[in-house]
């Protein structure tokens, strides 16, 4: 299968970190807990700052001098904290969007959080912008005036903003004015546009693992004692920085003032940035149909609506007068016909009804459980060998078809997550010597929880389970993307000494007996 040179360079990034901190602790499966992470780091370090802080012409720059060298030891590692933890929230935000962009998971039913989340990166901009202003150094000041060039070239301010500072109008009530955005004003937009962002997902997550947490927090604790954010000199209107640092994160369209007008300026911004939001429309993707709920089969026990990963399923009172209180109900418009309902659904047990079709509570058009019996079933039949394995495997991992020989064969499913637990069980005892499911890479499954909530329900902890009686040493999970070919046939042939040496053991036991 050919993979996109994006997608093959995000996942080779995303292999070396693997090997770097391992699955459980790789940054990029968690940008999303470790951005909120990063904002908590620069609320509590911004409110410290904030109690000496000065806002003010006069005291601002005083202050945060007194900040870094006279209280270095708390403020001003407080100080740099804010600053690196401001930069690399940046850095989170846009490998996210790298990421989402080279998975392809920023189109179809995702682009509702794809088009909230442009804006977002913004709004984390200019409430940097505004933080650079309260130092009021030379910095602050090639910012404040290239900030009132930006807003003069909008219509509503008419040269208002830059009469302040040549003519030297700057007054203590601008401060108070960028210490309210800073400290309140932008952070609630924000908030509101992060809850947005996350508006269509369920289970949520806010918080990485602890130990990439610490590990995240002792790196900028030590970047901070390494290299201290430092000023500038005193802000001076009367005079022009000769250089300057720039925090190119935060600060990389004003440099743009100084070949372009502010009125290009924000016609190539705004521009970029409706590009980007555009972008789930200019690359579209055929999605397939959503999931259908056929109330005959459903008994209401809400275990679909507890793992739809999208928010697409609510429940409501029954309406076709069953005996059962609940219905589950399907908005299509939020489906991302992952199947993983399916695999959800007590009733999808191919043990139930082996002559008619199964019908299940709630189903796939494009793969229905039955389907999905038969295909397993068949391709049990047309295995030989000594340890037949059939591969169970997902659209957005490893091709499972490169996989096929004589006593291996794949079946492509929507998700790992839409494989009911008791279909493996099934394939064992219609003659296969081991089930292998593969699904996207741990960690980082294309609908969010297809091969975590598959685990699950392999060790008990997630209904439906897989039973007692099924013999789990046949059964062998291993998340793969294309490039791990090499891996999973390593892991496949491992996986028929072990079967080979099982079958043995059962024949011994069997003569043993008998």
């Amino acid at each position: 299968m050919l993979v996109n040179p994006v997608k093959r360079a995000y996942l080779a990034l995303e292999s070396w970190f693997n090997i770097s901190f391992g699955s459980e602790w790789n940054p990029l499966y968690h940008l999303g807990t470790l951005s909120f992470f990063l904002f908590w780091i620069i609320l509590v370090t911004g409110l410290y700052l904030f109690i000496p802080y000065h806002g003010s012409i006069a005291g601002a720059y005083a202050s945060m001098e007194y900040i870094t060298h006279e209280q270095w030891y708390v403020a001003g590692i407080m100080r740099s904290m804010h600053r690196y933890a401001s930069d690399a929230v940046v850095i989170t935000i846009l490998l996210h969007m790298f990421k989402e962009f080279a998975s392809g998971r920023f189109r179809g039913f995702r682009w509702f959080s794809w088009v909230t989340g442009v804006p977002t990166l913004w709004m984390v901009v200019t409430l940097g912008i505004t933080g650079y202003w309260l130092v009021w150094d030379e910095l602050a000041q090639y910012v404040a005036i290239g900030s009132a060039q930006l807003m003069d070239a909008l219509p509503i301010f008419s040269g208002a903003m830059t009469r302040n500072f040549v003519s030297g109008g700057m007054t203590d009530r601008f401060f108070i004015l960028i210490e309210f955005l800073h400290l309140l004003g932008q952070p609630m937009l924000l908030l509101f546009m992060l809850w947005l962002h996350v508006k269509r997902m369920s289970h949520v997550a806010i918080n990485p693992p602890r130990g990439l947490a610490m590990g995240t927090f002792f790196a900028l604790l030590a970047l901070s004692l390494y290299e201290p954010a430092l000023s500038h000199g005193p802000a001076n209107l009367d005079t022009v920085p000769r250089v300057l640092q720039i925090d190119w994160f935060y600060l990389n369209v004003y440099p743009l003032l100084e070949i372009w007008p502010a009125q290009q300026v924000w016609m190539f911004t705004t521009g970029l940035t409706v590009l980007l939001m555009a972008m789930p429309w200019l690359m579209p993707k055929k999605e397939g149909p959503a999931a259908v709920v056929d109330l005959e089969h459903c008994n209401g026990c809400g275990i679909c609506f507890e793992d739809c990963p999208f928010d697409a399923i609510t429940m409501q009172a029954r309406t076709d007068g069953a005996r059962y209180e609940n219905e589950v109900v399907v908005n299509p418009s939020l489906c991302a016909s992952c199947g993983i309902c399916a695999g959800s659904c007590p009733a999808s047990n191919p043990f139930r009804s082996s002559r008619e079709t199964l019908k299940t509570g709630i189903d796939m058009p494009q793969l229905p459980v039955d389907e999905m019996r038969r295909l397993t079933r068949e391709t049990v039949e047309s295995m030989s060998g000594h340890s037949r394995i059939i591969v169970f495997g997902c659209e957005h991992g490893l091709d499972v078809a490169r996989l096929d020989r004589e006593d291996t064969r794949g079946i492509k499913l929507i998700c790992s997550g839409m494989l009911p637990p008791t279909l493996v069980e099934y394939a064992l005892k219609q003659g296969a010597d081991g089930v292998m499911v593969t699904g996207c890479r741990e960690n980082d499954c294309f609908f969010r929880f297809g091969n975590s909530w598959t685990r699950k329900r392999f060790t008990g902890d997630r209904k439906p389970i897989l039973r007692a009686r099924a013999e789990r040493q046949r059964i062998r999970m291993h998340g793969a993307a294309e490039p791990d070919l090499r891996s999973v046939e390593a892991d496949l042939e491992a996986f028929r000494k072990h079967l080979v040496e099982l079958n043995q053991a059962t024949a011994s036991g069997k003569t043993g007996t008998e």
